[in-house]
């Protein structure tokens, strides 16, 4: 029996490893990119350029998906972005921005999959929050990233308690600082052993898919910080 997934970003460094980890265990991955962004996932087996944070964008898409595949087993929704800024250096539009990027994109996902893991009564979502949006001493230097991040975790708690009797289920990965090549340019002094890899998390994101006893949990992936 086929399994899909739909991998939001899937040419980012977290979206290659997810990609590359959910097709190794058999999964039908169908990815998204961001319109004239030219990006290629070479391990996906089809690639829909789509504009997750805007949910016209996103329903013709789910429309498409429906009538292409009918059943879906997860969602990982890995859009986002990161913005530095306290809250007097952190204007309106700024906020606005990252809420965008990193919660309208997931919720418009959400939205619009539900239904069709609600006709199933199956089906995971897998979202990205970020452990600022949890700890505010973390949080106080990236006011916006951490406000639309909290959105993220809150948006699942709101998921959780819609399905809570049915099968659906949704978890949230926290991680500290991703392994990633403008992580480490950005930060090249640090100990980069001491962060978690995309393959961790990937790894992660597998293992709570598919393991039905496992519900609504919020993974912490903090590495050695």
């Amino acid at each position: 029996m086929e399994r899909n997934i739909i991998i939001t970003g899937g040419a980012g460094n977290l979206g290659k490893a997810v990609v590359q980890k959910f097709k190794r265990e058999g999964y039908k991955v169908i990815a998204t990119v961001l319109p004239e962004s030219e990006d290629i996932v070479e391990d996906a087996d089809d690639t829909y350029a789509v504009d997750v944070s805007d949910e016209s964008s996103v329903r013709d898409f789910a429309a498409e998906y429906n009538s292409q595949y009918g059943e879906l087993d997860a969602v990982a929704l890995l859009v986002g972005g990161f913005a530095m800024g306290k809250i007097e250096e952190t204007s309106q539009a700024d906020i606005e921005k990252m809420i965008r990027l990193n919660f309208f994109s997931a919720y418009n996902m959400v939205r619009f999959f539900l239904p069709l893991m609600k006709k199933a009564d199956a089906g995971t979502f897998l979202l990205v929050g970020a452990r600022p949006a949890l700890e505010p001493a973390a949080g106080k230097s990236s006011v916006a990233y951490s406000l639309s991040k909290g959105l993220v975790i809150e948006l699942a708690s709101l998921i959780a308690e819609e399905t809570k009797e049915s099968k659906i289920r949704v978890h949230v990965f926290v991680p500290n600082i991703i392994d990633t090549e403008p992580n480490r340019k950005a930060m090249p002094d640090a100990d980069f052993s001491r962060w978690v890899s995309p393959a961790e998390i990937a790894e992660t994101m597998h293992f709570a898919t598919n393991n039905p006893a496992i519900r609504n949990t919020t993974f912490k992936l903090y590495g050695g910080v």
